[in-house]
């Protein structure tokens, strides 16, 4: 069982949208992961912006991967990288601590990642 940031159970980043490497509504990752969708992300115009800029759009709807586009307030599992990039930039959005798992610690230091969460 992975744990968050608080070295508790991992608990739902979201389920509405339903996020997740394995579309479970966890930020949980497994060795499949390859870009470790660790960091339960909540979602700013700003950062949405970014990421599109970066070539991952998120806010574009997909109707036939049934997306909807993400808008702000939307919790999201990001790659651990995308967000340390924001971060980097200076736009990394807030997190949910107890919605992240420990696993993104292995690309970003745990007070950084503290220091952003809401809870």
């Amino acid at each position: 069982m992975q744990t968050n940031l608080y070295d508790k159970p991992l608990i739902v980043c979201s389920t509405s949208p339903m996020t997740g490497f394995f579309r479970d509504g966890t930020c949980r990752v497994s060795f499949d992961d390859q870009g470790s969708h660790s960091v339960c992300a909540i979602m700013t115009d700003e950062f949405l912006e970014f990421s599109k800029s970066r070539g991952n759009d998120l806010s574009t709807p997909m109707p036939n991967y049934g997306f909807k586009g993400l808008k702000a307030a939307d919790k999201w599992c990001l790659c651990a990288l995308r967000w340390k990039e924001a971060y980097e930039a200076g736009c990394a959005p807030k997190i949910d601590g107890h919605a992240t798992s420990n696993q993104a610690i292995k690309f970003i230091p745990k007070d950084i990642l503290l220091k952003f969460s809401v809870n």
